[in-house]
């Protein structure tokens, strides 16, 4: 049923008058009048007793005007709820992250502003490989997502670096080079490339791709180093509950220093030239939800307003 003919008939009802209810609506009685009457004939039941003096509800017009009511609220329930969506401030959010994408306090915290901005939005969060994530983004599973190097960069997706951080060696705690620098004046020693290449290398990265790993086997390359690896593994958690069994040595964005703090000790590396861990915003280029939008721009603002996270 159309809305007109209930707001025309509820304006009768509530003045009791055709003329005076069509002044209110701003219309000329007759159409009002012709509107009423087809109203009737499409519920085929009388609604209004006609007197000279105005009108007035019968029986069934008195029930007909609480439904009317009552579809008219929800009708401006449902408009108020559609400017809502219009304005991004409800709807359904999907974000994947990488594990080391997480480990950075930058992704919390941006994640707890947008929950305070936006309490209206629902939040799904999905952790996966760089891999898997920018797949899922690329078949539209994902509105956005938080990853370290690109390992691919399909047509359609955005890349956006928001932050850089260094990277460090992640060792066995009782690691020889980890036990000498215990000693106060070697405490801030970096291990060097070249001892690195000596040790086995546990790998995250897909075989082939590039990223993180990738530029750190073709640095190795460049300086004529050959490395020794030992495991290559999906997830950057794997990488370093391996570190942790004493299974090799590996690199790992700063920030993640605090994983198996028990097990693992840390360490700069020396010769490592431009290699450094970013924070990586991947989104679609021609992205219609507005949540995913706003997310994206406030992850850019805290970016920008915080280049030292």
């Amino acid at each position: 049923m159309e809305i007109r003919p209930l707001r025309y008939f509820v304006a009768v009802a509530e003045t009791g008058h055709m003329t005076r209810a069509a002044e209110q609506l701003g219309i000329q009685q007759p159409p009002l009048s012709q509107t009423i009457k087809a109203l009737e004939r499409e519920l085929g039941v009388l609604l209004f007793r006609r007197h000279p003096r105005g009108v007035a509800l019968t029986d069934a017009g008195r029930l007909f005007q609480v439904e009317a009511l009552r579809m008219l609220q929800d009708m401006e329930a449902m408009k108020q709820r559609m400017a809502r969506v219009a304005n991004g401030e409800v709807g359904t959010l999907a974000v994947g992250f990488t594990s080391s994408a997480a480990a950075h306090r930058f992704v919390p915290e941006a994640l707890r502003a947008f929950r305070r901005e936006h309490p209206g939005v629902e939040l799904q969060l999905r952790e996966n490989n760089a891999a898997e994530l920018t797949e899922a983004l690329a078949a539209g599973r994902l509105h956005c997502g938080l990853l370290r190097v690109p390992v691919a960069r399909p047509e359609g997706l955005l890349f956006e670096t928001l932050l850089r951080e260094p990277v460090l060696v992640a060792m066995p705690s009782d690691h020889p080079f980890a036990l000498a620098r215990k000693n106060m004046e070697k405490a801030s020693r970096p291990l060097p490339l070249a001892r690195l290449c000596e040790e086995g290398i546990i790998l995250v990265r897909r075989p082939g791709a590039p990223g993180l790993y990738a530029e750190l086997l073709a640095l190795c390359h460049a300086k004529g180093l050959r490395p020794r690896v030992v495991a290559e593994v999906d997830r950057m958690m794997t990488n370093l509950n391996l570190v942790a069994a004493g299974v090799g040595l590996s690199v790992v964005p700063a920030s993640m220093t605090g994983v198996h703090a028990h097990a693992i000790a840390y360490a700069r590396l020396a010769d490592g030239g431009q290699l450094d861990a970013p924070l990586t915003l991947v989104s679609r280029l021609e992205e219609d939800n507005l949540p995913a939008q706003h997310f994206a721009a406030l992850l850019r603002r805290h970016a920008s307003e915080n280049p030292g996270s």
